[in-house]
């Protein structure tokens, strides 16, 4: 073997087991195996049984069969997450991440001594943020430890320094403080109501994912690389501030070479086609409205977000999981609404939404702010109207309307839903004339994606970095080989 093929980047990469998490994720993998890389990436077997259902007219199990073809080197395995698949993963939320947390490092652990076993080049392992495991795994089986978070800097440096919120009584109180918070190292100010919901609270602060975000981000600051799903230029002085933490790489927005043309199916549910339907609108006539893969909203919203979408007369596709509410409660539009919106209207369960944002029709998105479908959105020159439901959608909310002034509230002052505002909201949005000045600076942000994923951009020299970097790194980690089985490594250290 050439030294160079020795020093060759091989990684393991590990998503977590959301969508909203697999998806950059897939993009990451793309990407670094067209720079050379050997990528093995592992899906839990719920992840990939309810993508391979979602497919149901094609019959191959292996979501990177098609990139293999065009000399891309991504293998593809699978790992259990120590639950049956007919185990209702989102009905039982807590339990199942509680096994995440204590169950699945062990079939995580049995799944990559069994992989280097087998192939020796194997060198680095790319965990998502989230799991408490990677700096275990890492030693273990002498790898190269890179923590990915898919989210922006603002969410993550606000993680990092949760033990500073608590100490200044923003977090973890009786009674959280509730003026601006401007300790955070790259931050200059952050209202409470603008961390992340999980941060938001008081004195319940001991669940199932407060332990996960204790345990996951303490965790990362062992790593020896931080990548973050973020652009240099927009958030600057957070970045800079992390840096000196740790190396850290900006390197979004993730998408691979020709991502909007075709992709590795990531969907967890069958996608309606809706390019027909768009194709009879006018240009910049279309509301595109989803609340994401994972997050629940109520009844009532959701019926005055139908009344309002009524009341603008504007056309729109609506992205609708039938357990948007609940999966015990299918029905929850008001009656009559569909008849009331048929022509201008089209509800869906599921779709590709890149397909859509890219169509020329579509001139406004009516988003929960869930970090993938804002950069998707800004890549296609798309602007917001902001509906946080949960996690890091309430931050991005602040630098999608508040810092990159690129959108606008759906919500009135008082965090109220009325239909007649919702109303207002879109027509505000979806008229060129009253919204001029968003769409330029949209315009603008477009421009800096463009920029930063350019030849000579930011993001592309920073991965180009981070490779040399890692390159370097694997080097001196070459010839340790791996601990022999239980030698430093215990399950029980994860609380």
């Amino acid at each position: 073997m050439s030294n160079n093929e020795q020093n060759r980047p091989h990684a393991l990469m590990f998503p977590y087991p959301l969508q909203g998490h697999v998806i950059p994720f897939v993009n990451l993998a793309i990407k670094l195996a067209s720079k050379g890389f050997k990528i093995t990436f592992v899906n839990t077997e719920s992840i990939h049984h309810q993508i391979s259902k979602s497919r149901s007219n094609e019959t191959h199990d292996d979501i990177f069969a098609g990139t293999r073809k065009s000399g891309l080197d991504v293998r593809y395995v699978t790992v259990s997450d120590g639950f049956p698949l007919g185990f209702d993963r989102s009905l039982n939320h807590d339990q199942f991440f509680e096994g995440i947390m204590h169950v699945f490092p062990a079939h995580v652990d049995e799944l990559v001594g069994n992989l280097v076993k087998d192939d020796p080049t194997i060198n680095s392992l790319i965990v998502d943020t989230f799991y408490v495991w990677a700096s275990m795994i890492a030693q273990k089986y002498r790898l190269v430890n890179i923590s990915f978070f898919t989210e922006p800097a603002l969410v993550l440096t606000m993680y990092y320094h949760v033990e500073l919120l608590r100490k200044h009584g923003h977090f973890a109180c009786m009674e959280n403080r509730i003026d601006a918070i401007d300790y955070i190292p790259g931050v200059k100010s952050i209202l409470p109501v603008d961390l992340a919901s999980y941060l938001q609270a008081k004195d319940d602060t001991y669940t199932t994912v407060h332990r996960i975000i204790y345990k996951a981000f303490e965790d990362a600051k062992k790593a020896d690389f931080m990548i973050c799903n973020t652009i240099q230029e927009l958030e600057e002085d957070t970045i800079s501030a992390l840096q000196e933490k740790q190396p850290f790489y900006s390197i979004g927005p993730i998408f691979p070479p020709g991502f909007t043309k075709g992709h590795v199916s990531t969907s967890l549910w069958p996608e309606s086609d809706c390019v027909q339907w768009l194709k009879t609108k006018p240009p910049s006539s279309v509301l595109y409205v989803s609340f994401g893969s994972y997050a629940h909203t109520s009844k009532r919203d959701i019926e005055e977000i139908a009344h309002g979408l009524m009341l603008s007369r504007v056309h729109f596709i609506w992205v609708l999981r039938p357990d948007i509410v609940s999966s015990d409660e299918p029905d929850f539009l008001p009656d009559g609404f569909e008849d009331g919106v048929r022509g201008r209207g089209l509800i869906v369960p599921w779709c590709s939404q890149i397909q859509v944002l890219t169509d020329q029709s579509v001139g406004g998105f009516l988003t929960h702010c869930g970090w993938n479908s804002i950069l998707e959105s800004l890549y296609c020159g798309v602007p917001l109207i902001c509906y946080p439901l949960l996690t890091d959608q309430f931050t991005n909310r602040k630098l999608v309307v508040d810092d990159l002034k690129i959108g606008i509230n759906l919500r009135d002052e008082n965090l109220n839903l009325s239909r007649n505002r919702i109303s207002e909201k879109i027509k505000y949005l979806m008229h060129g004339d009253e919204s001029g000045e968003i769409r330029k600076q949209v315009k603008k942000v477009k421009n800096s994606l463009e920029n930063a994923m350019g030849i000579n951009g930011s993001s592309e020299a920073n991965l180009n970095q981070f490779i040399r970097d890692l390159k370097a790194k694997i080097g001196e980690h070459k010839g340790c080989g791996f601990l022999k089985k239980n030698e430093g490594f215990h399950l029980n250290e994860i609380k």
